[in-house]
Order: C-alpha cells, then structure tokens, then sequence
C-alpha cells in the first residue's frame, strides 16, 4: 500500500476529516509529509510559533502545560486523532506541550492547506470549531483550578508567613513565664521571713502595679526609654546589684526612675545578705513577667486577626450570595499580601465610608480584589505606591485598584482579558487572571470593569451595581 493511500485510509477515519469529499482527502494526502516520533521525543514545545496540524495515526501524545516552573499533565491524546489547531486558528504560540509517550506515527499539513479546507467545507468547519471549543474549555477548566490552587498557594504561604511571628512570640512567651514565676514564688518566700511591716510591702506592690499599668499602656516613653535604661544601669552598677545588666530594661520599661528605687532599698542597703538586691530582682522579673504576657497576648491576637480575615475572605459557612462589605473585602484581602507588601510598597486608602454593603458573591469578588493587587504588586516590582480608593459612580460602587507601574503597553491593552494571553514568561501566569476578573464581574455581578493606564498609574475600575444581584 502507498504512502498516499496509507494517509487517505487514516484520515477517513478521523473527524472532522471524514466530512470531506474523496478529492479534498486525496489533495491533503497530496500535501501531506509523514515522520515518525520515539518515545520521550518532543512534537511541539509549550510558547512555541507552530503553523502546522498533526494527524497522529498511532500511538500517544502526553499534553503539559507548565505552572509555576512545573510540567502539569492536562491529557493525553490517543491514534487516531489531530492537534495543533489552536495555534493555527488563532495565530498565537503553542499553549501546551506535546510529548510522545509511545512511538507514534504522524502526518504533518501545512496551516495554509488546512485554513483552504476550512474555507471550502462547512461541514468540515463546523466539525473543528466544535472540537477546538471542547479543548480550550477543557484546557480553560484546568487552569483555573491551576489559577485558584495557586492564588490559594500564595495566600496561604504569605498566612504561613505572618502567623510565624506572633506564634513564634506566644511559644516563646509561655516557654519563659514557668521559670519567672517559680522564681518569683521563691522570692515571696523569702520575703516573707524578713520583718518587713505592712507599710514597706504595700508600698512595694503600689510600684509594682503602677509598673504594670505603664507596661500595659505600651511601656514608658521611647524617645526617653534608652536614656532611662542607661541611668538606670548606672545606678545598679553602682548599688552593686547582680546581673545590672538584665535589671535594667524591665525597670526603664516600667517607669521606674532613681528616686524610686533608692526610696524602696533604703532599709535593704546595709543588708549583706541576698535579699540586699532580692526587691529589684523582684521588681524587674514581675515587670518582664508582665511584658511576657503582653506580648504573648498581643501574638494571640494577631493570629485570631488572621484567621478571621481568612475566614471572612473565603465567606465560610455563609450561602452564595451575602450582604458584601467592600472595604472589608478588600483589607482582609491585604492583611494577606501583607508579606509582599511589606518589601517596599507603600498602601493609600481613600474609601467612601457612605458606600452601602451589596448583594454579592462574597469569595469572588474577593478573587478578584486578590487578582487585581497580585497584579498591581507585580507591576511594581514590589516597590511603588498601591491606592485603594472606592466612591458612588452613577448608582454603581465603584472600587479603583491603582498602581505606580511602568503602566500597560499600548499594543496589548485590548487583549489583556483574552483567555491564556499572559506578558509573563512560560509557566509564570495562566493567562486567565483578568479574564476571571472579567467574568465574575460582568457575568456573576453584571457590572464593568475598564482600566486607564500610563508609565506610572495603572487604574483597574470595577463597577458593580447597588442593587441585589442576580445569580448569573
């Protein structure tokens, strides 16, 4: 059998190709160029400029799409079948990469030749449109669960991120407080074998808890904090007190000053005993003690802060639609960048505290705030001036996201929302970002988005209207 027949044989078992008449079959046969390919060998690269459609009549093409540096596996395709229509309909590199998992037998047609047969056919036509819709839905369907693993992915790294800290302080907070306060239990015993009078051990706890208040209320002045702890070491130093060193910055913390101290160790200074020093000991270990807990307190804090923010980001345990703060929306959303932003971006708000709550999907207009500042933080090199600024627009709340970029080329500025078109290298961006942003805008909120853009102001607007909304 000739190689012409063997094509013709094959191509009439494959759609679209078997709608086309017996002359068209053999024209392609005609034009056709066979090869083969091994096991492991590459058929068409990911960002590649391809013109050309594969008829693979044997064997298996592995399809990866690359994400975050990684070769994710989107399908496989099995003989006999076709590929490589999307780059040659749409004239734009290859959005996925073709891979032979088993030695394959395939027929090359030039795109010119397969753009004549589309002209020519209807039939044939509406066979590859059909097909090509399947794939970039299907192509679309994984990469937005591509797009929302990895926006959870950076959120959750920069979470991981800011709960370090205040965990790390409550841990290490905790771990202090058992020896301070066996310690302390050991100096109230002591204590209390002294013949100290009433007087003396009130007017002890009278400057223990004034210290508390001070530390409470965030600790002495810091502009005269550091002056304090050095007249304080001075004294130590030169009352003899154990360790000065280690006394000194709980007392300056607290307040404490000179005249204090000397009134409180005047009947302990010519005593040669341990509890010459044992009161400020005392003083100071009961002031760091306090700090412990404030400190742990605030860590405990700051982690219940994030959490709720994580959980008032997602919209958990609500239904689709909830009465949506925007502003909240929209800093719960940077309490989550808040480790990016801290690089070198600096955050301006001008909200509109008259904007109402609205009707809306809680978890995807935050989807959308989170795509619109991942972008503008990118824009930026994380360096410039990020503004939030929110007001009424013509009966819509209108939400700006502004950035001090370079701004958007002029070339590219209408294509930003097209399904997989990305600036950003292979594997750095889906493509589908702003196109989420423009569906869950238009189609879930039916509002609009614009954006006006410049070297040094980038400004995304989305307008959503002040009315309940529909499910889309």
């Amino acid at each position: 059998m000739s190689a012409s027949a063997l094509c013709l044989e094959h191509l009439k078992a494959i759609e679209p190709f078997n709608h086309l008449p017996q002359e068209r079959l053999e024209w392609v046969c005609d034009r056709a160029t066979s090869l083969q390919l091994s096991k492991g060998e590459y058929l068409v690269k990911e960002g590649d400029l391809t013109t050309t459609i594969y008829i693979f009549v044997s064997g298996r093409l592995g399809i990866t799409r690359q994400s975050e540096g990684i070769a994710m596996p989107v399908g496989l395709h099995e003989g006999p079948g076709y590929i490589g229509e999307i780059p040659v309909l749409t004239d734009e590199p290859a959005p996925v990469t073709l891979q032979a998992m088993s030695d394959c037998q395939i027929h090359a047609i030039a795109g010119a030749n397969f753009l004549t047969l589309l002209h020519e056919c209807r039939d044939f036509e509406r066979v590859v449109f059909r097909l090509m819709q399947k794939r970039v839905r299907g192509l679309e369907s994984f990469l937005r669960g591509r797009e929302k693993m990895a926006a959870l992915g950076t959120l959750s790294a920069g979470l991981a991120h800011e709960l370090n800290n205040p965990a790390a302080a409550l841990v290490r907070s905790l771990s202090e407080m058992v020896p301070a306060i066996r310690e302390l239990e050991k100096m109230n015993m002591l204590y209390g074998q002294t013949n100290a009078t009433e007087e003396e051990s009130a007017e002890w706890q009278r400057v223990r808890d004034a210290g508390y208040e001070t530390i409470l209320k965030c600790g002495a002045n810091a502009a005269t904090l550091s002056d304090r702890e050095e007249e304080l070491l001075d004294w130590l130093e030169d009352y003899g007190a154990t360790e000065a060193w280690k006394l000194a910055e709980p007392l300056a913390l607290a307040g404490i000053d000179i005249p204090t101290l000397e009134k409180l160790m005047a009947p302990w200074r010519d005593n040669p005993t341990q509890l010459r020093d044992m009161g400020i000991r005392w003083l100071a270990l009961s002031f760091e003690m306090m700090s412990m807990i404030q400190s742990g307190q605030h860590g405990a804090e700051r982690i219940a802060t994030l959490i709720k923010s994580m959980k008032s980001y997602s919209y958990m345990d609500q239904g689709a639609q909830q009465m949506v703060d925007l502003h909240q929306g929209l800093e719960d959303t940077l309490r989550l960048f808040a480790f990016k932003l801290k690089q070198g971006i600096k955050v301006e708000r001008d909200y509109d505290a008259t904007l109402p709550k609205l009707m809306a999907h809680g978890s995807e207009l935050n989807q959308v705030w989170t795509n619109l500042i991942d972008n503008a933080i990118d824009a930026m090199g994380e360096k410039g001036t990020l503004i939030l600024r929110t007001c009424h627009f013509q009966g819509d709340a209108r939400v700006e996201i502004i950035d001090t970029g370079p701004g958007i080329p002029p070339e590219i500025k209408s294509r930003i929302y097209e399904p997989f078109f990305t600036t950003k290298g292979v594997g750095k961006g889906s493509g589908l970002g702003l196109e989420t942003v423009l569906r869950i805008v238009e189609n879930r909120h039916h509002g609009t988005i614009s954006v006006e853009t410049k070297p040094g102001h980038t400004c995304f607007a989305v307008c959503l209207p002040l009315r309940k909304a529909e499910t889309a």
